[in-house]
């Protein structure tokens, strides 16, 4: 359920390398509980937002602001610790160790423990029950003593999302979560997306090549063009935009 409370905003942000300007001047706020989604062709500024907001990169201008706090010059660490949670483009999980210890371990870092890859869960333990709780909320309980470098591309990536949720950020960044996953897991993955918001109303931000998937997951639809935010809007007013037709999605939607 969303709020009119804003637990994410930034204000004129940019990002100016050399000469080039690759970020100008954007707006946005997220409501609590909302689920915003960030499309535009490639080059259009999206990753270099989500790298802008998680603290991978520096703005030159501008501020964020997460839960009212500016968090604009702090490192990706405080960031998370504030709870922002982000995934990348490409998977980040320790292959050799089954799908449990990859969530646990997420887990422990949260919960503040020492991190060690050589030992085992222990059954009971809170760390353990975080990572139980979380796999089965993405659908991969079944998997749990499944090594992670052996799940298909889809599976994993629920796994990160998993991992993900064991450190409860109250901002969830998803970038490109669909890319390189098989047709066929599209409709699995998708589900588990809609119900880390529909289902416990978490506010979820996702950069998405697949269209079809946005359109029917999020509540308002933010197109970047140019290094610019062109428009933010419901997903059916962002359809009938004659400016985003002309600019990304072309005449003949």
């Amino acid at each position: 359920m969303t709020t009119n409370q804003p637990v994410l905003e930034v204000q004129d942000l940019s990002l100016q390398i050399g000469g080039a300007r690759i970020l100008t001047d954007v707006n946005l706020s997220v409501a609590q509980g909302e689920m915003l989604g960030v499309i535009g062709p490639n080059g259009a500024g999206k990753t270099t937002l989500f790298n802008l907001i998680s603290g991978v990169l520096n703005p030159t201008g501008g501020t964020i602001r997460l839960e009212g706090k500016d968090v604009s010059k702090d490192q990706i660490f405080t960031r998370a610790r504030a709870g922002l949670g982000r995934t990348f483009q490409t998977s980040s999980l320790f292959n050799g160790l089954s799908a449990l210890e990859n969530v646990r371990l997420a887990a422990q870092a949260k919960l503040g423990g020492s991190l060690s890859l050589t030992r085992f869960p222990r059954n009971g333990d809170q760390a353990t029950t975080i990572a139980e709780e979380k796999l089965e909320e993405v659908g991969l309980a079944h998997h749990a003593t499944t090594d992670a470098g052996v799940l298909s591309h889809g599976d994993k990536r629920k796994l990160e999302i998993a991992m993900l949720l064991a450190t409860e950020p109250s901002v969830i960044l998803l970038d490109e979560p669909m890319a390189g996953v098989a047709s066929g897991d599209v409709p699995g993955l998708t589900e588990v997306i809609r119900n880390l918001h529909r289902g416990h109303g978490r506010t979820v931000l996702m950069v998405e090549h697949h269209i079809e998937v946005v359109l029917g997951l999020v509540d308002r639809v933010a197109v970047m063009h140019h290094g610019q935010l062109l428009v933010v809007d419901t997903p059916e007013a962002v359809m009938a935009n004659p400016a985003v037709q002309s600019a990304y999605l072309g005449e003949s939607v």
